[in-house]
């Protein structure tokens, strides 16, 4: 899944989705650990939080898009670097998933939804969004299927 949708400058996701009374979050983390992240488009360095930068394999929170990409699915590169392309030139909504390659042979799924904005006023424009990755991994030789 490699989507993106022009974003109304007015809007964002803080104001599109109000939080619900009696939302049960605790089913999100039993299930989910989720982690924000924020990229300054004016030096093209992406601020990853402890755990997404563990899982990314990476040695600093702070790093490039490439570095971060390099251990997701290779068949989804090509798209998910359109993606953030697509976001850095024109402010917008955008999300993605796809599987982290560990070291142990093992894929750990990752959701990610983010938004671009800034990038109409005299400054570059930044990024930000959340990495969502489910309570299990697949074993090497596992397939995640689309059902349809």
């Amino acid at each position: 899944m490699f989507k993106i949708a022009r974003a109304s400058l007015a809007e964002s996701f803080s104001t599109e989705f109000p939080e619900l009374e009696g939302c049960e979050s605790d089913a999100f983390a039993r299930y989910t650990v989720s982690e924000g992240w924020v990229g300054d488009l004016s030096n093209g360095v992406i601020k990853l939080g402890e755990r997404a930068t563990l899982l990314h394999g990476l040695n600093t929170p702070e790093c490039g898009l490439l570095s971060m990409m390099r251990c997701y699915d290779p068949n989804d590169r090509a798209h998910i670097l359109e993606l953030f392309e697509q976001a850095a030139t024109s402010s917008s909504h955008f999300c993605y998933s796809t599987t982290i390659g560990l070291p142990n042979g093992h894929r750990q799924p990752v959701f990610c939804v983010g938004e671009s904005d800034g990038l109409e006023q005299s400054s570059a424009g930044r990024m930000l969004g959340l990495f969502v990755f489910p309570r299990f991994k697949l074993a090497a030789s596992t397939h995640l299927r689309a059902l349809s």
